[in-house]
């Protein structure tokens, strides 16, 4: 079974990646490390068993399972940091698109689909993490 990687860089304002799964590669959106607190940090790094899922609020999303401390963990389409509780948002560019001046991750819908669909059922995710400093 093929693992999905995200390889990170944490900021002082969101953290940004690059996933990537078989021939597919795109960028990755997440809050902050934050000792993990739920809704305002980033996830630990770690290998997580994974899922395609339906959200009643964001409809296809793909799941973690047993993330340490925390529930509902998504990996969903979405732009902004402002739209994130926690999760991971995807997209096939890196810009600043409203003005808040923390960068945003473009064309998401798109990218998520194409994701999406390129995935088993199941799968695991395998995170790492880097720390600006």
């Amino acid at each position: 079974m093929y693992d999905l990687k995200i390889q990170t860089i944490s900021y002082d304002d969101c953290t940004l990646g690059r996933l990537s799964y078989k021939d597919l590669e795109c960028f990755t959106l997440e809050l902050p490390w934050l000792d993990n607190k739920q809704n305002i940090s980033c996830i630990p790094e770690g290998r997580y068993r994974a899922a395609k899922h339906v959200s009643p609020s964001l409809g296809d999303v793909l799941h973690l399972d047993d993330v340490n401390g925390r529930t509902y963990i998504y990996i969903h389409s979405g732009n902004f940091t402002s739209q994130i509780l926690g999760c991971i948002l995807v997209g096939d560019g890196i810009r600043y698109l409203n003005k808040d001046k923390i960068p945003d991750v473009t064309n998401s819908g798109d990218t998520f689909r194409e994701l999406y669909s390129s995935l088993p059922d199941e799968f695991w995710i395998e995170i790492e993490r880097e720390y600006h400093t």
